[in-house]
């Protein structure tokens, strides 16, 4: 999956700054090329509740469209996990208590 706008670095870049800008909390990077065809990389967050969850998804879709890039956002309505698809990136947003029990860095080999 390669995003006709930016590189991979000024994309993973762009999501960063939002997500820091938005108080998000744990961000961690996975780089999935070679090892997974969904993505090229899996950003994962935390939020401190469900509404700031839905705000960082908000302003981050936001943000993408400002820089001419689409994306698509599943699990807004309860805002525990926040999946954001945005071209070469997943964007995983969770509440802390459903960051641990589904463990995605666990799933990956990424101590957390």
């Amino acid at each position: 999956m390669t995003n006709t706008y930016f590189d991979q670095d000024k994309l993973v870049e762009i999501v960063l700054v939002s997500l820091k800008n938005n108080n998000a909390e744990e961000i961690i990077t996975i780089d999935l090329r070679g090892r997974s065809s969904m993505s090229d990389h899996l950003i994962i967050a935390t939020g401190k509740s469900q509404r700031h969850t839905i705000t960082m998804t908000n302003h981050l879709t936001r943000t993408l469209k400002q820089h001419g890039l689409n994306s698509s956002t599943e699990g807004m309505v309860q805002g525990d996990w926040v999946l954001i698809d945005a071209d070469s990136i997943i964007i995983c947003l969770f509440r802390s208590e459903v960051r641990k029990l589904y463990n995605l860095e666990g799933i990956w080999n990424i101590p957390n």
